[in-house]
């Protein structure tokens, strides 16, 4: 079984779109298509941020934020957010502080780096992301629990992993991603470990279920292979394979987000600060 390594090829697209706003536009556009995470946390953080929003100001942070495409969503979606956007990787922060210059400037997000085994800023925020993180982590109930206590009372937490249901596209790999710590949670562990960070579990669902799966198989897991395996040649076959199966792929994406999955290769957990 080949692994995806997702952070050599992300850099490579990082590097392309880097000095072009309009490519890093479209660079925005095409992850929010092709990954169906990005379909279930937006609709969760619009749903979730409306009642922060009719209250006025508000602060969220995006904890290890990578391209900050959630950040993007949020500031266009809503006007009185305020975000704290960190990351380990200082190349990521410095394109996305280019990127969002005016919006820095107008006090609406600040970048910074940060370690979250050690990030403390207690009761600062009223709303917490951390998408396709924690599974990178070993010390991934220290990092919930810190982000725990960044949360005001009745604050929200999301996030959201590959579930322990991707070990099946792992077979003897103990992980189908070079880069993860761990294959996934279940529905029981991340529940637990949220309970024993003082956060209450609102929903927990898994998502790349029956459809959704199939469409990242055509749709990320096949082109992420040839990507891994031959780099930026794998664009020329791309052109032509994508046209024919990415209606296909839109549809069991689409499919997914209204699907009560029994089981997924992804999970998210909605939670509130007790």
């Amino acid at each position: 079984m080949s692994k995806i390594a997702y952070d050599p090829v992300k850099d490579k697209f990082a590097r392309i779109v880097k000095n072009s706003r309009k490519l890093r536009r479209l660079f925005y556009f095409l992850l929010d298509l092709f990954f169906l995470r990005s379909w279930h946390v937006r609709r969760i953080i619009k749903e979730k941020g409306e009642s922060f929003e009719q209250k006025g100001s508000w602060k969220l942070l995006d904890a290890g934020s990578g391209f900050a495409q959630y950040d993007r969503f949020l500031l266009k979606t809503f006007q009185h957010v305020v975000i704290d956007s960190v990351d380990v990787k200082t190349d990521y922060l410095e394109d996305n502080q280019n990127y969002f210059r005016d919006e820095i400037n107008q006090k609406r997000i600040s970048f910074y780096e940060a370690d979250l085994l050690n990030f403390s800023q207690k009761e600062m925020f009223d709303f917490v992301i951390c998408i396709d993180v924690l599974e990178h982590i070993e010390e991934d109930t220290l990092v919930i629990k810190n982000l725990s206590q960044c949360l005001k009372p009745d604050g929200i937490f999301l996030m959201h992993s590959p579930s322990h249901y991707s070990e099946e596209d792992a077979d003897e790999d103990d992980t189908f991603v070079g880069e993860h710590a761990r294959t996934g949670y279940s529905k029981a562990d991340i529940e637990k470990k949220l309970m024993e960070a003082d956060l209450l579990p609102i929903k927990t669902h898994y998502t790349y279920g029956k459809w959704g799966r199939r469409g990242w198989i055509l749709s990320v897991k096949w082109p992420m292979i040839a990507f891994t395996k031959i780099g930026l040649f794998a664009v020329i076959p791309l052109m032509f394979y994508y046209p024919v199966v990415m209606p296909f792929c839109l549809i069991m994406n689409y499919a997914d987000l209204f699907t009560k999955n029994r089981k997924g290769n992804g999970i998210y957990a909605v939670a509130r600060k007790i």
